[in-house]
Formats: structure tokens, C-alpha cells, sequence
């Protein structure tokens, strides 16, 4: 088969990594990819949004599956435009149609699709700038901390929480009156604070069948011991130490089964990843939100753990046959650690060298925010590289990224060195 990812990130390098392994990939193609794709596969330079530019490529290359890495151009539509167009709609397309997407797209739409089917989660409402003295009025019946959730995409950075509760109105108002987040904020859900401790499940579903991932749990903060501002993800473990058969039966049992059997009885079609972030509190997981693909750094962690051939995966998601596969997944742990540009998240440089990548092994290092320049690979974002390895324990594992990260340099390299550290 002829394939095709789309995205740029750590995340679709590892997808990347994984397909090139299987013997049913003919031809490999990734858009637009950056400098780690670029040694497995032929980079295509078309953005993610761009729908014609991918159909052209599509049919210039014949290809016949197209993976979706982030979640811009699912919220868009492009499977549904894939659907639409004769010349491309036989093309099987990895990630849900726009009306499934809203579970990613909208906060609040996820939320009402959780009640609506029973599925745990924290109370809320969801506030308008035409109500926002209203939305002052829900948070004075809250205890704090204070959740404030920009409805829209906000690249991971759409969620505040806050202890003060002038703090949080002020902060509310910047939201919906001051377009913080832009038309990502004109709606957004306030909740109540779960406390306890975060994990990732992830879902593959054909539509009818579905099957479960090994579980991950990625750290945010750009700080060492979670603090500081909100990243798109410093580092990932799996599978999660506290996740015993017993919490994993009660997530498949009152989250995963509910969740696709919601998709059905909903009529949202469904073929793809499902993410589903998880907060374990006491002994019982809640939902804090849906993704509609893989998270990253999480997949820099769950795919190296996987043993079935990832292609015949895709194939049978596609063929609705995904029942008849089965997930094999590697005993040992892994775990990642993402190497970001000085200043992350907020203002920071770009195209300084890296060096190093050749001198590790012991690790796998996916490429996020790197290029190849001029025959050298460079920073080209705020999360430049993941390192992953294996262990028979995740601090075995650990241990391993963190002794290759040793050899590496670029120019205000900056990682947290307490990936792991609550567990």
C-alpha cells in the first residue's frame, strides 16, 4: 500500500517509524514531515489544512490510506471531504468525520455527549460573553481551585486553573470578552476541580468494534514537579504504575464501552484514534476530555510498545474488521522525554543546529520541531525531540533517555529531568 501522514510533529515520526516496519507499506509519504521523517519517507510540503493540495498528492501518488496526525484537519472536515469527492473517496481515511470530531472540537459538545451517556466526568455549565456575569455567579458556588476551558482548539493551552477566585473572574472575562484565545474562547465551560492523578487511555474503533492501547500518562507543566506554564506535553510514561487490571476494567466498563457505544447510537461515524484523558479519583477514573487521534508525546511511547503490524491495523479499521485483530503489545516499559527550545512555551528561536542524534543508541529519537538546512538538522518549533526507550521498569527506562539525551546539543536545549517523578 501507498501511505500517507499528515502532520509535522513527534508524533507523526513515530507513526512514520512504525509503518516503515510493516512489508504491506509499498511507499511512505508524510506532509509535510520534518527532518526525522525525511530518512524514512519522502516529505511532502503541503500544510495539513490544505485539502486540495493533499487530494493532489493523493492521486499523484496513488495513495490508499491517509493517516490524520493532528486534530486541525479533522475539526475541518477532511475525511468528510475525502467522502464527498469521486475521485478520492475509496481512500481510506485513519481519524473520525467533522460531526465525530466536535468530541475534540467543542468542550462543550464533549460534555453534553458525557451526560447524555453516563459517562463520569466533572460538573460544569459553559458561558457566553453575552452571560458572563452569570459565569461570575457559577464560580461563587465552586470550591477552588477554578477550571476555565476555552471551547474551541487552543493548541493544548485553551485550559486555566486557578485558586483565586477574583483571579479566576478576571481571568473569565479575559476569555470571553477580551478573545484571549480568540474564537477559541467566545464559549467556555467552567468545572468543577477533580483531584488526583492523570492518565491517557487510547482507543482505536473501526465504528463497530474497538480495541485498547496500552495506557500512557504524559507531564504538561514545563517545570519540574508540574509547574509553570501549560505545554503540548514535556515527556510520557507507559504504561501508568497505578493502573492495576482492576482500574483498567472499570475505565473499559464506564468510559471506553459507553463512549463507542455513544458514537453509534449518536450516529457520529468513527474511524480512528480516540484519546480519552483520564483523572483516576479514589479509585475511579473521570473523564477531563476527549481528542480525536493519538496525543503526543503519549504515542512516542504506546506505538514502540506495540508488536502488530500497525498497517494491518489501519486496514482493518477502515475494512470494519477490526475484531479480528489482535494487539500485541511489549511487556516493557517505555518512556519519552521531550527536548524543547529555550523560552518554550512562549517566545523562542529557531533553526539553531542540532548535534549528537548519530552518537545514540540505546534510544529512539523522534524528530518533532526539527528540519534538515543546508545538509543540517535545526530547531524548527518549541518541542524540538522526543527520546524514547525501553526498560523492564519505566525508571530503568527513564534512566536510558536521559543518558542519551546526554549526548545531544542544540543552543538553550532545556528538558524537565523529573519525567516520572509522581509515580
Amino acid at each position: 500500500m501507498n501511505i500517507l501522514v499528515l502532520g509535522s510533529g513527534g508524533r507523526e515520526h513515530t507513526f512514520a517509524w512504525k509503518i516503515a516496519q510493516s512489508n504491506r507499506c509499498k511507499s511512505l509519504f508524510v506532509a509535510p514531515g520534518n527532518s526525522g521523517t525525511e530518512a524514512i519517507a519522502t516529505n511532502l510540503n503541503i500544510g495539513v489544512t490544505d485539502f486540495e493540495a493533499i487530494k493532489s498528492a493523493v492521486l499523484e501518488h496513488q495513495i490508499d490510506i491517509v493517516i490524520v496526525g493532528p486534530e486541525d484537519p479533522l475539526v475541518q472536515g477532511i475525511h468528510d471531504f475525502f467522502l464527498q469527492d469521486d475521485a478520492i473517496k475509496n481512500v481510506a481515511v485513519i481519524g473520525p468525520q467533522q460531526a465525530a470530531a466536535e468530541l475534540e472540537g467543542s468542550k462543550e459538545f464533549a460534555k453534553e455527549f458525557m451526560m447524555r451517556h453516563n459517562i463520569p466526568t466533572a460538573a460544569y455549565e459553559s458561558f457566553t460573553k453575552e452571560n458572563v456575569e452569570d459565569g461570575y455567579k457559577f464560580l461563587e458556588t465552586l470550591q477552588p481551585p477554578y477550571v476555565l476551558k476555552a471551547d474551541g482548539l487552543a493548541a493544548g493551552k485553551g485550559v486555566l486553573i486557578l485558586n483565586d477566585l477574583d483571579e479566576a473572574k478576571a481571568e473569565l472575562k479575559s476569555m470571553l470578552v477580551d478573545a484571549k484565545f480568540g474564537d477559541a474562547s467566545t464559549k467556555v465551560v467552567i468545572e468543577e476541580f477533580l483531584d488526583g492523578i492523570e492518565l491517557s487511555c487510547f482507543v482505536l474503533t473501526d465504528g463497530k468494534d474497538y480495541k485498547i492501547l496500552p495506557t500512557a500518562k504524559d507531564y504538561k507543566r514545563i517545570g519540574e514537579g508540574d509547574t509553570g506554564l501549560n505545554t503540548g506535553g514535556m515527556g510520557a510514561v507507559s504504561p501508568v504504575p497505578f493502573a492495576t487490571k482492576e482500574f483498567l476494567d472499570k475505565i473499559e466498563n464506564q468510559v471506553v464501552k459507553p463512549t463507542v457505544d455513544g458514537l453509534k447510537k449518536d450516529n457520529l461515524p468513527y474511524v480512528g484514534f480516540i484519546f480519552i484523558g483520564l483523572i483516576k479519583v479514589g479509585d475511579d477514573p473521570k473523564v477531563i476530555e476527549y481528542n480525536v487521534r493519538m496525543g503526543d508525546p503519549e504515542t512516542e511511547v504506546v506505538l514502540p510498545r506495540l508488536k502488530t503490524d500497525l498497517v494491518e491495523v489501519f486496514e482493518a479499521m477502515a475494512n470494519q474488521t477490526l475484531s479480528n485483530v489482535d494487539i500485541v503489545i511489549d511487556d516493557r516499559a517505555a518512556t519519552t522525554v521531550m527536548l524543547v527550545s529555550g523560552g518554550y512555551p512562549e517566545a523562542y528561536e529557531k533553526g539553531k543546529e542540532i548535534t549528537g542524534v548519530e552518537n545514540i543508541t540505546d534510544s529512539i529519537v523522534f524528530h518533532a520541531g526539527a528540519i534538515s538546512k543546508e545538509g543540517k538538522t535545526v530547531t524548527s518549533g518549541g518541542r524540538v525531540m522526543a527520546i524514547t526507550s525501553y526498560g523492564n521498569t519505566y525508571n530503568e527506562a527513564i534512566k536510558k533517555s536521559y543518558q542519551s539525551i546526554e549526548k545531544l546539543h542544540f543552543d538553550k536545549m532545556y528538558y524537565r529531568k523529573d519525567i516520572g517523578f509522581d509515580l
